[in-house]
């Protein structure tokens, strides 16, 4: 009897420890992934003075679905199997609204400012979750969200004199977005990683396709090397952001992303100059306190 209970605890102790590995690497994968995004967001801040939004978003997907193609062609038919249509069409339309409309308001306005308004997307997750599946968020997620919510106030608050439209559609890329967590965390929990990516960008690059058409000019030499760049790190980025929604939850995972706040204001100082005031620097503390405070949480069970 007494070995019996030794080892249901040795087994209990180690399913812990596997969920604390699980959970770390998720966070980890998707911390990389946020600064990734954010020396992407920067490149197309610059690029976006060159060419046409249309044109940064379709290289993007272009180069990122030649690079998924190959790992599906391997497989053959099975490769392009799924029982989840819609909801990859889902996760390709609200992902690319979500960059086409973060690009546009890149090019009008600051990176802070874009990135801020992009990262209320934790802060839909859960009414998405809600709306989308009738699941309630857990009330042990709604701290952490909670403190990055001010955050994102107190860095925003010396904006709002000047609030536009392009704030505006920078926040309605926060809602696609979180559409496209939602999503991909349901995605990742049925089909392969090479499947969700092709057909993330394949129906990405279509829907971008009469974008680019309708504002068609020719691409000068001189923003292709950061047009370039952008494909390949995203398409780098969304191989560890669909990984990481295989350990941790949509719920659990949002309040990372507010990291992207700080790298966009370190990237604003080095490449602009835009200092950040005391303001500033209080709701980015805001911010990372409220990454961090998912650590302590465990991970929400995923809707199927």
């Amino acid at each position: 009897m007494v070995a019996r209970r030794k080892n249901l605890y040795r087994d209990d102790g180690l399913q812990l420890s596997v969920e604390k590995k699980q959970l770390l690497t998720g966070l980890l994968l998707s911390l990389v992934t946020v600064f990734f995004s954010s020396t992407v967001a920067a490149v197309g801040k610059h690029v976006s003075q060159e060419v046409h939004v249309s044109a940064i978003v379709l290289v993007q997907y272009g180069i990122s679905f030649l690079f998924a193609l190959p790992s599906v062609l391997r497989a053959g038919r099975v490769g392009l199997a799924t029982s989840r249509p819609g909801l990859h069409i889902i996760r390709g339309v609200s992902g690319c609204a979500c960059f086409y409309l973060y690009y546009l308001a890149l090019s009008k306005i600051s990176l802070v400012d874009a990135t801020l308004l992009r990262s209320t997307a934790p802060l839909m997750v859960p009414l998405v979750i809600y709306l989308w599946f009738s699941q309630r968020v857990r009330k042990e997620s709604w701290p952490p969200l909670v403190v990055g919510f001010v955050g994102v106030l107190l860095v925003l608050k010396p904006g709002f004199a000047g609030l536009s439209l392009w704030h505006l559609l920078a926040l309605l890329s926060g809602l696609g977005l979180a559409v496209s967590m939602v999503s991909t965390r349901v995605l990742a929990q049925h089909e392969p990683q090479n499947r969700i990516l092709f057909y993330y960008f394949s129906i990405s690059l279509l829907v971008s396709l009469p974008f680019y058409l309708w504002h068609y000019e020719p691409i000068p030499a001189s923003a292709w090397p950061g047009l370039l760049y952008m494909g390949v790190v995203i398409y780098l980025s969304f191989v560890m952001y669909t990984l990481a929604y295989r350990y941790v939850s949509a719920a659990a995972l949002a309040p990372i992303s507010y990291f992207g706040v700080v790298f966009s204001g370190l990237l604003d100082w080095l490449i602009w100059d835009h200092i950040p005031d005391t303001i500033t620097l209080m709701g980015i503390a805001c911010v990372v306190m409220g990454g961090v405070l998912v650590l302590k949480h465990k991970e929400v069970p995923a809707p199927a």
